[in-house]
């Protein structure tokens, strides 16, 4: 696997047991997430980078292939850029249902490159 794209995928991962790792010490509840500012906001900056990694993955690499890229790209680019329709309950949802799946498809991805070594 070429090294920039396994950073991109490593990104990706990091960010993802970053977003779990705050909800270490706060009960992954929606209520939990609204009420705390400071998790939201780094829930919100993890998503921004998983975007912008994802996003470098399609455009560099469209031969691998991740489920809901354009979702994704598109999220990034609404945390980034029109932060003011970013809405608690959309960044919940994709905490909840979407990034399991992608957890799983990076670590997959990064695996099989281990496994061809």
């Amino acid at each position: 696997m070429e090294r920039r794209l396994k950073a991109y995928l490593f990104d990706i991962n990091v960010a993802i047991d970053e977003i779990y790792s705050f909800f270490e010490l706060v009960p992954k509840r929606f209520d939990e997430y609204q009420k705390n500012l400071m998790l939201r906001r780094a829930v919100e900056r993890n998503i921004g980078i998983i975007g912008e990694a994802t996003n470098k993955v399609n455009k560099e690499f469209p031969s691998v292939t991740i489920s809901n890229t354009r979702a994704i790209v598109a999220t990034r680019n609404r945390v980034i850029h029109d932060y003011a329709a970013v809405t608690d309950d959309v960044i919940w949802a994709i905490v909840i249902n979407d990034l399991p799946k992608l957890k799983t498809e990076v670590t997959d991805l990064l695996n099989s490159d281990e496994n061809a070594s």
